[in-house]
């Protein structure tokens, strides 16, 4: 706690996997995202043991009325550190007042030196104030988002006439079949073309635990949707959903038949489920600000661009982790032509130690 007892708001710490009092915050919270759910901090923790919790803001009635929800990485190679949130593309504090915000960060930075940990992190969506001179941006990025909000036939207008309109047509031509499910066989054929992806450009895949953590614990917020030309899956995006907002999170392909147009195709059935569920934005993640096709690739879908900058206290590193590991020729290298065994052993170590 920090306040003195019988005073108001009190800060304490709780496990948003057990409270109660957690759901009952998102659900009236316009914040809150698939990131911030029970079934995502679930899934986090099952997958790589990163412990979530939450600083909350409570009032009298005990009722929540603010909070940063975090994880706790615990690595003897990368360090302690508190992160909002690992594997998340954004993950913004909840708060229903500038005051909350600012007693929030400062017993967040407490929490930090009593752990004995090297930073903390915030992915909020939009610059905080009260973030103080501590916080410095550590890694910039672009999250673009679509407006369903005008139907199916405006959204469907809006894309690149060649790059996307005419390549769902020829999807359509060349008998691209579209599937959706949760089962271990899809999860099995999606992880399958992401350690192709993965492999294509350099960097290990996730561990299948992962995305089968994720189909259990997100149940029917959870959807990968799957291409095949004659019977072989040839792309599969993964998307979550949570109250009004569809959220891109995976996408992995097979290079060679790029040509038929199966991920415009892919996101073209998601944008029209999204609308047909009443759904009034798909948000297509972030995409780092150097990888111009996946850039542009969301933009000629119609989506619009706005910084995504992630904020560590103290200023530890320039560029995550992962970032500067893996840009590096040499790793890039070794990962595309190290036998799977090795490649999905890599995964399942890697995926441990960053975020």
């Amino acid at each position: 706690m920090r306040r003195a007892p019988g005073s108001f708001p009190m800060i304490s710490e709780i496990d948003p996997l057990t409270d109660p009092r957690w759901l009952a915050l998102l659900a009236r919270s316009p914040g809150a995202s698939a990131f911030h759910t029970r079934g995502w901090l679930e899934a986090v923790y099952k997958t790589y043991g990163h412990k979530p919790a939450a600083l909350a803001v409570s009032g009298p009635d005990g009722e929540l009325l603010s909070a940063v929800v975090y994880c706790r990485v615990l690595s003897r190679i990368t360090g302690r550190r508190l992160i909002s949130l690992p594997f998340s593309d954004h993950c913004v504090p909840i708060v229903a007042s500038a005051s909350d915000l600012e007693s929030l960060l400062a017993t967040f930075e407490e929490k930090a030196g009593v752990d004995n940990c090297r930073y903390m992190e915030l992915r909020p969506t939009s610059m905080l104030p009260f973030v103080g001179s501590k916080w410095k941006a550590s890694e910039n990025f672009y999250l673009h988002r679509l407006d369903l909000r005008h139907g199916a036939a405006v959204a469907y207008q809006n894309f690149h006439r060649d790059c996307v309109q005419r390549r769902i047509d020829h999807a359509e031509k060349e008998g691209v079949v579209v599937t959706i499910g949760r089962d271990p066989d899809t999860v099995k054929k999606f992880h399958e073309l992401v350690l192709h992806t993965r492999r294509r450009h350099g960097v290990p895949p996730q561990p299948i635990d992962w995305f089968t953590n994720v189909m259990d614990c997100m149940g029917e917020r959870a959807t990968i949707r799957l291409a095949y030309k004659a019977g072989q899956a040839i792309a599969g995006i993964l998307t979550l959903q949570y109250a009004t907002t569809t959220f891109y999170k995976y996408g992995a392909s097979e290079a060679h038949f790029h040509r038929l147009g199966a991920m415009p195709y892919l996101f073209w059935h998601a944008i029209q489920d999204a609308i047909a569920r009443g759904h009034q934005e798909l948000d297509l993640g972030r995409s780092e600000c150097d990888n111009h096709g996946l850039v542009t690739f969301k933009e000629r879908l119609g989506a619009k661009r706005s910084p995504l900058v992630y904020l560590r206290s103290p200023a530890v590193a320039a560029e995550g982790f992962s970032r500067r590991l893996w840009k590096s020729s040499i790793a890039q290298t070794a990962c595309r032509y190290m036998p799977n065994r090795c490649l999905l052993g890599l995964g399942m170590l890697f995926y441990r130690h960053i975020d």
